[in-house]
């Protein structure tokens, strides 16, 4: 069956899908997106997902023309026209289509877009570790806003890809690390600290971040929010990434060192097989 997309108010074949040349996200990146994971047919993470959508569009200050509600209504149909048991839904909302100029036009409306994926294979409680490799962070400095300016990111993975890794964690300036290319970056200590970096400007707060935070807090797990640098995370017991996508990964090798072993750790196994668990019950 033919994918479906939505453009602005119509569902139609993604492969007929397009937008205006002159779109403010073609032109300038001026727009943001969301990535809902969808199991058994329902979004995961839903609410945070759009909380977060309309917090950046107020943060780049594109007022929305569409109510949560409609969103919803808009997503859940999306998901019965794709058939989509198992796989992810693409939003993405613009400043919309006005006369190339730098400053925000005074009558465009928004633009708003969805496409839809599916799963090669349902997630699975067992893992493989991967590899990651670390590079300068080049990014703007609000992290926190999810917009589709994502060249950076796209060189970084790109990076990361040619040397046979799976994922670029991103060093600042200053030497501490800050995210992955398209997640977020925890460690275990050896005195069981789980820690990631804190919720801020730095990095987006992702919001299987959250959902993992808080099943770590159901098991009475103590989660540290601060800065740690590139040499703590080649000397911890356990590394592993969180996103949509990746849900709770564990990352084995950084760039030349080991990490554990090249061992899952029982943290970031137990972490995953819950998040997966919680996530069927439609707990998150």
């Amino acid at each position: 069956m033919s994918r479906i997309a939505y453009v602005n108010g119509r569902y139609i074949p993604h492969s007929q899908a397009s937008v205006h040349v002159e779109d403010r996200g073609y032109q300038f990146a001026d727009g943001i997106y969301e990535v809902v994971m969808v199991l058994n047919g329902q979004p995961i993470d839903y609410d945070g997902h759009l909380k977060r959508l309309y917090n950046s569009l107020k943060l780049i200050k594109i007022k929305a023309n569409f109510s949560e509600a409609s969103l919803r209504i808009i997503i859940a149909r999306m998901i019965r026209l794709n058939h989509l048991v198992n796989g992810t839904i693409y939003v993405q909302v613009t400043r919309g289509v006005a006369r190339r100029d730098h400053k925000f036009p005074t009558a465009s409306q928004p633009a708003i877009v969805m496409t839809a994926k599916l799963l090669a294979s349902m997630p699975s409680p067992s893992q493989k570790g991967v590899a990651a490799i670390t590079v300068a962070d080049e990014r703007w400095a609000r992290r926190d806003i999810k917009t589709i300016q994502l060249l950076p990111n796209c060189l970084a993975k790109q990076e990361a890809a040619e040397k046979g890794a799976f994922e670029a964690i991103l060093v600042m300036p200053d030497g501490s690390v800050s995210e992955g290319s398209s997640s977020n970056v925890w460690l275990v200590t050896d005195k069981g600290e789980l820690v990631t970096r804190k919720a801020n400007e730095n990095i987006l707060n992702g919001i299987t971040r959250q959902s993992v935070q808080r099943i770590a807090g159901m098991h009475q797990l103590k989660v540290s929010e601060r800065t740690f640098d590139v040499a703590e995370m080649l000397n911890a017991r356990e590394v592993f990434i969180t996103s949509a996508t990746s849900i709770v990964t564990a990352v084995t090798k950084i760039d030349d060192t080991v990490i554990s072993d090249g061992e899952i750790g029982v943290v970031s196994a137990a972490l995953r097989e819950d998040y997966i668990q919680h996530a069927h019950g439609g707990v998150l």
